[in-house]
């Protein structure tokens, strides 16, 4: 349907009276679904262009009251309108769609490198360890490993060295109680560091989505080298953080001194690395 320009009119009809505002607004809306063609947006598809005048109808009250006749017509107000809303409908799909593929994206990465825990035998109830190995060298190797250590894997070792399951389990709850303050500080820094990885893919996706050269492109250009630059050193920073117990705290739950803790990890230190060697 060809756009015959029936606004201005319409305006001077609200203007004398003889339209109430709700009913011009309902007219201007019907005026705006009739003439999906002129306006030519979304490219040719009606239910886009549906979907944005829907949530334009608010914004249609506010600027009749707004208009002031200052030498354009009331059609080229709401022509301008229309199409400075539909440029920012547009920016936002597009946000919406970078950001979905960020999150995408950024998921598949992590399930990528979440490795598979290895299955055990139900007949593997014992942990072999070898005949030269200290056993308390194990407990206290596993107990500096407290937070990666399951249940199960717990009840194997306890068997192998011959120690009471809840005993180690007691030890390894009392490593948890004094390092929760310090573990819940480092769970949140690894958070804040996923979210700056998702800043770095958007700001990166929305970089190589414009055209080069233009300013939104060296804005979007600089802000990705600022937020990659501050990953780096988040990430370094996070590798500075142990979620394993200190030898000192380990010393203190087991009544032992620490430097007894110190040489046991040591010797088994120089074990896998001569083992890794040969």
């Amino acid at each position: 349907m060809e756009c015959s320009k029936p606004l201005s009119d319409l305006y001077e009809l609200f203007i004398a009276g003889d339209l109430t505002k709700k009913n011009f607004e309902g007219m201007i809306f019907q005026h705006l679904l009739d003439n999906f063609e002129y306006f030519r947006a979304f490219k040719g598809n009606r239910d886009r262009w549906n979907d944005f005048l829907s949530g334009l109808y608010p914004r249609l009250a506010r600027a009749v009251d707004l208009y002031r006749d200052v030498g354009s017509s009331f059609d080229a107000y709401i022509t301008s309108l229309v199409n400075n809303a539909a440029r920012e409908f547009r920016c936002r799909e597009t946000d919406h769609k970078i950001t979905e593929y960020v999150c995408w994206r950024a998921r598949a990465e992590e399930m990528t490198a979440v490795e598979s825990e290895p299955e055990y035998a139900e007949e593997h109830n014992v942990i072999s360890i070898p005949d030269d190995v200290n056993r308390r060298q194990v407990l206290f190797l596993l107990l500096k490993s407290y937070f990666f250590v399951s249940d199960e894997f717990v009840k194997k070792v306890a068997l192998s060295i011959g120690m009471q399951f809840d005993t180690i389990q007691n030890l390894i709850d009392e490593l948890r109680k004094r390092r929760s303050e310090k573990e819940a500080e480092i769970l949140d820094f690894r958070e804040r560091l996923y979210c700056q990885h998702y800043r770095c893919l958007a700001y990166q996706k929305r970089m190589t989505s414009t055209q080069p050269g233009t300013e939104y492109h060296e804005k979007m250009k600089a802000r990705f080298e600022r937020a990659r630059k501050r990953y780096y050193a988040m990430k370094k920073r996070l590798g500075g953080m142990r979620m394993s117990a200190p030898n000192r705290m380990i010393a203190e739950v087991l009544g032992v001194p620490r430097g007894t803790v110190d040489s046991s990890l040591f010797a088994i230190k120089n074990r896998l690395g001569s083992n890794c060697q040969a």
